[in-house]
């Protein structure tokens, strides 16, 4: 068979176009993307709308836990395959409610306060389809930074400006006291400082209404006493229809140790013997009533249940789904 050279040229073109075109398309292969989805999570409560609002992460040393070894620490990590050597990756929750007649936040996260990796409920909450504007009540688990930063913003003005801002009267005391402040070990004093920025423009505006436990802050949604991590330490029950959760502030802040050592502190416990046996308290109440729990240093949605296992306890996570189904 003979190939006239006019065939063969074609031929030949093709496959250079054809190998062509792959080099082209590989050099056009876009960038790797860097950036995660909006961090926001949706569910029913019974009739309450629950959000789940993710506002970063932040790393822990593994030497801030107390009460169990080091070398017993690692392996409880690593049996979750979680590398502490740069510190146990630790998320930062808030949790928005929309009860039908309020739209009530659960903290508001770290702003700036604790660099890049934080700072992300504001814009989350937006993504969510909510704005700061439609926030009636801010509800604190506790004044720590990570918590109540996201409060303000850099200009020292209120993030949601309509809302009453609710924080437990002991750890109002505690954190908004000057002259506690002032007699606070240097190192401790811009814990306080930035609470009281970020509170000062709600106060202002009279708009700051402490609680005490027990009290039912809004229908439905119940403060609880959970002190220890601070003197007024508060989680927050909610109860519509036939279910209900707990969300809690700094119960647990690992997961992959405390759930399995309940006795295990943290350095940054005011009284971490209360600490103990407030977590040891809440994780049996969690067990025998089955409640979903909400927590603001559990793994994004920071939503689940809590079984008890061999050794403690297991967290077992929400998996996604419809946020509700029409019957």
């Amino acid at each position: 068979m003979s190939i006239s050279l006019s065939q063969w040229s074609r031929g030949a073109l093709a496959v250079a176009v054809s190998a062509g075109w792959a080099v082209s398309a590989q050099a056009e292969l876009p960038a790797q993307q860097q950036e995660q989805a909006p961090g926001w999570f949706r569910m029913m409560v019974g009739e309450y709308e629950v959000t789940a609002l993710y506002d970063g992460h932040t790393a822990i040393d593994t030497s801030l836990l107390k009460g169990m070894e080091q070398e017993e620490i690692l392996r409880h990590l690593d049996a979750l395959f979680i590398d502490a050597e740069s510190g146990m990756q630790t998320a930062v929750n808030a949790f928005l409610i929309h009860t039908g007649e309020n739209l009530v936040l659960v903290d508001a996260g770290s702003a700036a306060c604790f660099g890049p990796s934080l700072g992300q409920v504001e814009s989350n909450l937006r993504a969510s389809g909510y704005s700061p504007e439609d926030v009636d009540t801010v509800l604190m688990t506790h004044l720590h930074p990570d918590h109540v930063c996201g409060l303000a913003n850099e200009e020292g003005e209120a993030v949601y400006p309509n809302a009453e801002l609710r924080a437990s009267q002991a750890d109002a005391d505690f954190w908004l006291d000057e002259e506690r402040a002032a007699a606070a070990p240097e190192a401790n004093q811009p814990f306080f400082t930035m609470a009281q920025d970020a509170v000062a423009p709600y106060q202002e505006a009279d708009r700051f209404n402490p609680f005490t436990a027990g009290d039912e802050v809004l229908m439905g949604i119940v403060a609880q006493d959970t002190h220890g991590h601070t003197a007024g330490h508060s989680s927050f029950m909610l109860n519509s229809d036939d279910d209900a959760m707990l969300v809690w502030g700094d119960v647990v802040h690992s997961y992959g140790v405390q759930f399995a050592d309940p006795t295990v502190a943290i350095e940054f416990d005011s009284d971490p013997e209360q600490a103990i046996r407030t977590r040891e308290s809440v994780l049996e109440s969690a067990v025998e009533d089955k409640h979903w729990i909400a927590g603001a240093h559990m793994p994004f949605p920071g939503i689940g249940h809590i079984v008890e296992d061999e050794e403690g306890y297991r967290w077992l996570p929400i998996e996604f789904g419809p946020v509700a189904v029409d019957e």
